[in-house]
């Protein structure tokens, strides 16, 4: 009897796969010839492989297009891995990147850049949004392993909320006293995949590299800790040891989409609840089918927000915030049990 079971969710598995990269590939395709100027499929594909800097289509494609459909895929992939891996470590089906105090974190960082250092282009703060986010998770992780039973889940959760409540608080104080500060900080709050060229990219891709690893080594780690600490112990697994692993990757994946894409909220909890539906509960195929569909999704986001209302755009940010947010109402009123 387990064996058909078996084999018939390793054929759902990769009818799954198959599925979500296609729609990464429609996604790519509509990012880059979707907008305020329509290319056609056939001139997006012209423009990649015989970039002509006299034709106004190649430009935009290559100048504008490409660096946003990037972002967009680097962004997408790293928060739903993020999101899988905080869900994971805390047993908590309502965890997100944010959890941590990455959003919160890189808010204050991208704030003191701002209003200390002068600095008011995205490739400039990208840093300061990289190390705000890293300090906070690391506070987090510090105080919430504090006592006999170490880095509970309920623990990492609590601290994590009251350290986002404080920086939260330190980011309106600043916002309140300087106008100048709002002034650029708004923009990149609401998560975007404009303004930032691939020279940002740049700057974050080594430590995304470094956290898509970290992520996929802890897949294992995180079915056992799923069990319960005391049954992963058990079985001879060191929880401490893949706890550490899991919040440094979601702290390299949290920190550098937010760096470059702003803080986006909801992607990294919508992805794992979506694929668990239909491919069961094993991290090691959230994790590496998440990586397609959060770059899909939040493609998609970015593409809609382009054609709602034209002329102008609405921020990727917003449009995943505006459809999360009933996914999450819709979770609660399910009745889904949160697992600390």
């Amino acid at each position: 009897m387990s064996r058909p079971r078996r084999g018939g969710g390793q054929a759902r598995t990769a009818w799954v796969c198959a599925a979500v990269v296609g729609l990464l590939l429609l996604a790519v395709l509509l990012s880059l010839g979707v907008g305020a100027r329509p290319i056609p499929p056939p001139t997006v594909l012209d423009a990649l492989l015989r970039f002509d800097p006299n034709d106004n289509d190649h430009v935009v494609v290559v100048m504008q297009r490409v660096p946003r459909t990037v972002i967009g895929l680097l962004a997408g992939m790293a928060l739903a891995l993020a999101g899988t891996v905080m869900q994971g470590l805390t047993r908590n089906p309502f965890a997100d990147p944010g959890l941590l105090g990455v959003n919160a974190g890189a808010s204050v960082g991208v704030l003191l850049a701002i209003t200390l250092a002068g600095i008011t282009r995205p490739s400039g703060f990208v840093w300061f949004a990289f190390a705000g986010a890293g300090i906070a998770a690391v506070a987090v992780a510090l105080i919430g392993s504090r006592g006999p039973d170490g880095a509970a889940p309920a623990k990492l959760a609590l601290t994590g909320a009251a350290v986002t409540a404080g920086l939260t608080s330190i980011t309106l104080l600043v916002l309140t006293t300087q106008a100048a500060a709002l002034d650029v900080y708004r923009y990149w709050s609401v998560g975007a995949l404009t303004a930032r060229g691939m020279d940002t990219v740049g700057i974050v891709l080594a430590p995304l590299a470094v956290g898509v690893v970290l992520a996929l080594v802890s897949a294992r780690g995180l079915d056992l800790i799923a069990l319960g600490d005391e049954t992963a112990m058990g079985l001879g697994h060191r929880v401490g040891r893949t706890r550490a692993v899991g919040i440094v990757a979601s702290v390299l994946l949290a920190g550098g989409a937010t760096a470059i894409a702003g803080p986006i909220v909801f992607l990294g909890l919508v992805v794992p609840h979506a694929l668990r539906a239909v491919v069961g509960g094993s991290y090691a195929r959230l994790l590496w089918i998440g990586m397609p569909l959060g770059a899909a999704l939040l493609l998609f986001a970015d593409v809609v927000g382009r054609v709602v209302a034209p002329p102008g755009e609405v921020q990727a940010g917003v449009v995943v915030a505006f459809l999360g947010a009933p996914v999450l109402i819709a979770l609660v009123l399910r009745g889904q049990r949160v697992t600390l």
